[in-house]
């Protein structure tokens, strides 16, 4: 199953990892304020599904968001567990949420489906759908280019999507797509983002 080899691979590299991205510090200025808005918009409870070390955790709880964060690698909870003593974290698969019906006014999903192979992204974004409340939003970052492939992440095996067909199937669990967003920073991958309404 793919998600016990991206678990071990991240839980192998989890304190490298940490020092180079777990501080909101190390974050994009644009994407800092893409998520300030999109949590502007909120009413209610929050999930950063795929949290990692907890950085963009933190980030909406020093916001005033009723957030809680859960990742699929036990190390990544432990520092953010530890990093942010007054938020909730969680161990858990985004395929299989323990978050109840409708119960969300929001996900964050910032880069967190990037290794999921394109065969199972659709199940993750459904799962999305049942967790947020009709209005939720959804926001999810990826790595962009003008067709699905898959390229040799630093970590694991990691996918590019175009935003259109992000958008298509996003369409089709459910939601409606407010709006995209891309950059290219110089030496980066392209990066782009939807934000997106449940039906």
């Amino acid at each position: 199953m793919r998600s016990h080899t991206v678990r071990a691979a991240y839980a192998a590299r989890a304190a490298e990892y940490t020092g180079l991205f777990g501080s909101i510090k190390s974050t994009h200025p644009t994407d800092r304020a893409l998520v300030r808005e999109w949590a502007g918009e909120l009413d209610g409870k929050v999930l950063d599904a795929g949290c990692g070390p907890g950085q963009w955790t933190g980030f909406l709880h020093s916001l005033g968001t009723d957030v809680e964060g859960v990742d699929l690698v036990p190390e990544f909870i432990a520092t953010a567990r530890e990093n942010h003593p007054d938020i909730p974290f969680s161990l858990g698969s985004l395929e299989q949420l323990s978050t109840p019906d409708g119960s969300l006014a929001g996900i964050l999903a910032w880069y967190s489906v990037i290794h999921t192979p394109p065969e199972e992204l659709g199940a993750v974004l459904m799962e999305f759908a049942r967790c947020l409340k009709p209005g939720g939003r959804l926001l999810l970052g990826f790595f962009e280019a003008d067709r699905v492939k898959e390229f040799p992440h630093a970590v694991t095996p990691a996918y590019f999507w175009p935003a259109e067909e992000v958008s298509a199937r996003l369409r089709r669990a459910g939601f409606t797509v407010i709006s995209t967003h891309s950059r290219t920073d110089p030496g980066a991958r392209p990066h782009a983002a939807v934000v997106a309404v449940r039906r």
